[in-house]
């Protein structure tokens, strides 16, 4: 297995599309950073110019972030049908190909997270005007994201390795984290026992999960008002 591992991981840093997908990925976090910097340098009333309104941004994108994980899973288990063959033609289970794939890409997806977030908090503070608890704040709501971004993450992987389209797997993901717990309260609420399923559904805890964000934020600032 840890030969088969050598063999993707070097095939993976040979892959223009991780590096393309994580420079874009820093560089929307980046242009919002300016953008809200330099709308308060032109309009010092500028209301939004604030590091807890930078990282809502974030807080609030977990589907981007979700397909960010389905660009860089993709680096593997891309159009390669006939490396897998070929692969396993040498003796390699199908097994340690799902495995290694899985845990390579996840590596990699997990580091620029973490670039990420760190990024997002350098900027947040230095560019912007920092508020009371506001790091606190943002770094707990993005350790609450943690199970539904890695759960995504391991659902893409399974689809993809099962030759899904993206076109679909894109669709299945928007529904999940936008639209389950809508979908699910409407076919729910009249039975009783399953009308607070919603509350699960991954779209109710990534938008709870903002507001509970945003209000303690509120409340940091009324405090300390």
């Amino acid at each position: 297995m840890m030969n088969y591992m050598k063999s993707e991981h070097y095939r993976l840093l040979h892959k223009k599309g991780l590096y393309v997908t994580s420079a874009i990925g820093l560089s929307l976090i980046i242009a919002t950073a300016a953008v809200l910097s330099l709308s308060l340098h032109f309009d010092p009333n500028f209301p939004y110019a604030t590091s807890r309104f930078f990282y809502s941004n974030i807080v609030s994108g977990g589907v981007l972030i979700v397909i960010i994980g389905l660009l860089f899973n993709s680096a593997l288990t891309g159009k390669d049908t006939a490396i897998i063959k070929q692969s396993i033609s040498f003796g390699v289970s199908r097994n340690t190909i799902f495995w290694s794939k899985l845990a390579l890409t996840f590596i990699y997806y997990l580091l620029i997270c973490v670039i990420g977030l760190a990024f997002t908090i350098v900027l947040g503070e230095s560019l912007l005007a920092s508020e009371e608890l506001a790091v606190k704040n943002f770094l707990l709501a993005s350790f609450n994201m943690i199970p539904i971004v890695v759960s995504g993450f391991f659902v893409i992987h399974v689809l993809r390795m099962l030759k899904i389209s993206d076109v679909y797997i894109i669709v299945m993901l928007l529904f999940v984290f936008l639209l389950s717990g809508d979908l699910i309260r409407l076919l729910f609420q009249s039975i009783s026992g399953m009308n607070e399923l919603y509350h699960y559904a991954p779209s109710t805890l990534l938008n709870e999960n903002l507001i509970s964000f945003l209000a303690q934020a509120l409340n940091s600032s009324i405090a300390h008002g």
